[in-house]
């Protein structure tokens, strides 16, 4: 069982080195420990994993998915058999996104208003209305422990008049998810509200959009609208100011990322959680993410290596099975080839973050990260 904590949300950075943290949040399911990667359990699982094998990578929080949920099997219907937790079996934080960057990205129908955004179900075509105060009800409904704000997601490259627009929009929504949040009073009393900075790559409305937030006043804070086609040298960029632009003493989470030189690159810029499906997706599709770089199994050369994936991983998986046995299960589409090439990239990652939060800890950072980069990226 998770540890029982009693408070319903505390951060505190234990080291910094240069603009890195480390530290932890304290909730009452438990500690999260900061740099935080979130596998992604979209559907009430993280994809090819039973819940305790999530735990052994070193996993501290998943996250769920609020628009995945709510069409299938419905939030209430979850509350109803006991809360996400007891229905996936998972006992410790939850962090529940608020829906609208899926139903901007899988919803080919939708409609934008002040309310909310209306739209059709990708699954069966049904209609559905997701507002901030409907996103706060379903949040609360699964028993997130940490609730992202309801936001409009901008698709990379819109106008500089888009892009003001819809994060007004979402200035606007974030007032309203934290009063829709507030108004749930026993969840608001053991859970947690985020805010979502947006203003695509424009310095200055990132600037208003964070003043806007802090004027609210939220637990901790998001750093939305990035990963979305703009390229990792355009990401740094921007992460260059914007997480400078958020209160110190609270979390910053970048949302949707991400491949592991992005996590180190934005850990080094003042990041303290990340969520990204790309461990678990990869690992399905075949490839593993090693300390010396990427590696896709399916190729032909890894048919009689009986080396494990990762000589410096001290993953089950690495311990047990050699790459040859790995590239016959997933040539094959064996189901055990999924569930062994995840399993072992979700401790890589989760390894990444152990050795980011040791470096800061040491005052290393820096060499970590040079040395990361030599080996990861050849550079």
């Amino acid at each position: 069982m998770g540890v029982l904590m009693t408070q319903r949300f505390a951060f505190k950075i234990s080291a910094t080195d240069g603009k890195a943290r480390t530290g932890s949040i304290q909730m009452l399911r438990g500690e999260i420990r900061t740099p935080a990667f979130m596998p992604v359990g979209t559907a009430a699982t993280v994809k090819a994993m039973r819940p305790a094998e999530v735990r052994a990578t070193g996993a501290d929080i998943i996250l769920g998915n609020t628009y995945h949920l709510m069409l299938r099997p419905g939030a209430e219907r979850v509350a109803r058999l006991g809360g996400l937790h007891h229905f996936s079996g998972w006992d410790r934080p939850i962090l529940t996104d608020s829906g609208g960057y899926q139903v901007m990205s899988l919803s080919a129908l939708r409609k934008i208003t002040e309310e909310g955004v209306s739209f059709q179900s990708h699954l069966d075509g049904s209609k559905h209305m997701l507002s901030p105060e409907r996103s706060m009800e379903i949040q609360r409904l699964l028993g997130s422990d940490i609730v992202m704000a309801f936001d409009e997601c901008p698709a990379n490259g819109v106008s500089r008049d888009e892009a003001i627009k819809s994060m007004e929009l979402s200035m606007r929504w974030a007032k309203r998810s934290r009063d829709g949040f507030d108004s749930g009073e026993e969840h608001a009393s053991r859970s947690a509200l985020f805010g979502i900075q947006q203003g695509s790559l424009d310095q200055e409305l990132r600037k208003r959009s964070a003043d806007a937030l802090i004027d609210i006043g939220f637990d901790g804070y998001a750093v939305g609208g990035l990963a979305v086609g703009e390229g990792q040298e355009a990401m740094f960029g921007c992460l260059d100011y914007a997480p400078d632009m958020l209160p110190v003493d609270k979390p910053r989470y970048l949302m949707g990322v991400g491949k592991p030189d992005d996590l180190v690159g934005a850990v080094e810029r003042g990041i303290d959680m990340f969520d990204c499906v790309l461990p678990t997706r990869s690992g399905r599709n075949g490839q593993a993410f090693t300390w010396d770089g990427p590696v896709n199994i399916r190729n032909a050369k890894h048919a009689e290596d009986q080396g494990p994936l990762d000589p410096r991983c001290d993953c089950p998986v690495c311990a047990t099975n050699s790459r040859a046995y790995l590239h016959h299960l997933v040539r094959s589409g064996e189901i055990l080839g999924a569930m062994l090439m995840t399993q072992h990239n979700l401790h890589f990652y989760q390894s990444l973050m152990a050795a980011m939060r040791s470096a800061i800890a040491e005052g290393g950072f820096a060499g970590f990260a040079a040395d990361f980069r030599r080996d990861y990226l050849k550079k």
